[in-house]
Parts: C-alpha cells; sequence; structure tokens
C-alpha cells in the first residue's frame, strides 16, 4: 500500500494546531535508537545519544489528513487498535468520545475475517497505535483491503500503512497528546464541535497511568 500524501493549505502550512512546544513538551518527536528506511522521509535529525527525532511539523500535517480521511467515514465503521499498554486508554477515550469502535489489548486473531467469532467487527477504516505491535490487525486489514491509518516511530516498518502519523508511539504522555489532539480535529470535521473551546477534554484525560 502506498502512504496517502495530500498537500495541506497554505494556511495549515503556517500554523500548528496546537504550539510547538506543546509536541515537544510530549515527547512526541522523541524517536528510537534505529531507524527504517520508510521512516527517513519524517526524520528532522539525530541526537548526540543516538535517538532520532522526528519532525512535529509533519506530524502535525498528518494528524491533519488523518483527521480528513477517517471523517469520510462513520464512526461505526471505524475501528482503532491499541496492543500497546500506554496506548490503551487513550485509543479507548478516542472511541468512546467519537463513536468509534476499539479493540484495547490483546487482538484476537480472525477478529476482522473470522465472522464466527464473537468479537467480529467490518470496520471500512482502521486505525492502529503500533504497526510492530498491531501487526496482526493490520494483516487482516489488508486481507479484507481498507485503509490502515497509525501512529509510526522511527524504527517502524510503514510499507502497509496507507497514512502514516509519525510520532513517538510508546511513550505515556505522546500518546495521550497525539489521541487528543486527533479525537479534537474528528469531531471538528464531524461537526460535534465548532471550535477548539468546544473541546473539553484534556491530555490528562488521555494519560495512561502507571
Amino acid at each position: 500500500m502506498t502512504d496517502i500524501i495530500e498537500e495541506p493549505v497554505q494556511e495549515e502550512k503556517k500554523t500548528l494546531l496546537i504550539p510547538e512546544e506543546a509536541y515537544l513538551t510530549s515527547g512526541v518527536h522523541i524517536g528510537t535508537q534505529q531507524k527504517s528506511a520508510d521512516m527517513k522521509q519524517f526524520l528532522f535529525k539525530v541526537r548526540s545519544d543516538g535517538l532520532y527525532v522526528l519532525d512535529v511539523k509533519k506530524t502535525d500535517e498528518r494528524i491533519r489528513l488523518a483527521a480528513n480521511l477517517l471523517s469520510q467515514y462513520e464512526p461505526k465503521d471505524i475501528l482503532v487498535v491499541s496492543a500497546r499498554q500506554y496506548g490503551k486508554k487513550p485509543a479507548k477515550l478516542f472511541a468512546k468520545t467519537t463513536g468509534i469502535k476499539a479493540i484495547a489489548g490483546r487482538f484476537i486473531p480472525g477478529s476482522l475475517t473470522n465472522y464466527n467469532l464473537p468479537n467480529y467487527a467490518e470496520p471500512k477504516a482502521i486505525f492502529v497505535t503500533d504497526p510492530a505491535a498491531d501487526q496482526q490487525a493490520i494483516r487482516e486489514a489488508m486481507k479484507i483491503g481498507i485503509p490502515i491509518v497509525g501512529l509510526c516511530d522511527a524504527n517502524n516498518e510503514t510499507r502497509n500503512m496507507d497514512l502514516v502519523i509519525p510520532s513517538n508511539n510508546k511513550g505515556r504522555r505522546s500518546l495521550a497528546l497525539v489521541y487528543w489532539l486527533l479525537t479534537r480535529e474528528f469531531l471538528k470535521r464531524k461537526g460535534k464541535i465548532t471550535t477548539d473551546e468546544d473541546y473539553l477534554l484534556t491530555v490528562d484525560d488521555f494519560e495512561a497511568t502507571l
């Protein structure tokens, strides 16, 4: 599959959805000490300690694109998946707030392909927290031919992703911020809220507890 890229409008290029400092203090830009060839285009630099740094301007741009893409579907037709411990709470709150379905925790093989399973789902699009941890969900989404959107760290392979959001997908605060922001942007595009001020949830609400 190929990464879906649309050129953001000029106005959106100038102003980030939130101050850049908010991305940085949440660690959204902190990648891993390994990088994949797939993620090279989203990297800003490598630090002296060997950690690759993600470009938060591209993160911001891709959150917009993801919200645009997902908002084309009815919430009930979207599935969010998170096997990662720190991704469970933000994924579930994202789902609860938007009406999207969620599988947080172990993804039972066949959930998208075996209609005899009690938890069988028929989504038209899927959002994953980590392509490595959620690879079973990705394999099944590919099998049924639906768009795959997700958070990808510096070391992730993205060849099976339709839309990549470059992000630290392992940190508690980073996951909370990205899911909080994606929820807000999705609700705006669905007409559930009109302005950012109408959005009453906080990043803290999305953050997993230790």
